[in-house]
């Protein structure tokens, strides 16, 4: 899958932003100030996404490129490897769970002001 793909992608979900805090070669989108995807672009161009502790284990023995998440909390963050063997669909519904896990632990306020 190509990083263009899933960053447009991403960008079109609401209250999302783009920085570099960490150098040129990573991508970090935030929800309302909060982290859900790092994108490396440098080799191995690789993703780290948020995940349920349960669903990330069995992301694990599904794909041989999806690894506990790097410079992450192994529990909650997978690593993927893009090297085409994740089907594209399955990265975006990852990126989708991974939102959607930042937006549902939102204190009452910021779930107010992210409902505005």
């Amino acid at each position: 899958m190509n990083l263009d793909v899933i960053r447009e992608y991403v960008l079109k979900k609401r209250c999302v932003t783009e920085c570099q805090p960490f150098g040129d070669d990573t991508l970090v989108y935030k929800v309302m100030d909060k982290v859900f995807m790092l994108m490396s672009i440098e080799a191995p161009v690789q993703v780290n996404l948020k995940c349920d502790p349960e669903h990330a284990i069995e992301l694990r023995e599904r794909y041989e490129s999806v690894i506990p998440g790097y410079h992450m909390n192994k529990t909650h963050w997978n690593t993927v490897i893009l090297d085409n063997t994740v089907p594209p669909k399955e990265i975006l519904k990852m990126a989708d769970d991974s939102y959607d896990l930042i937006v549902k632990a939102f204190p009452k306020k910021k779930k107010d002001e992210y409902n505005k």
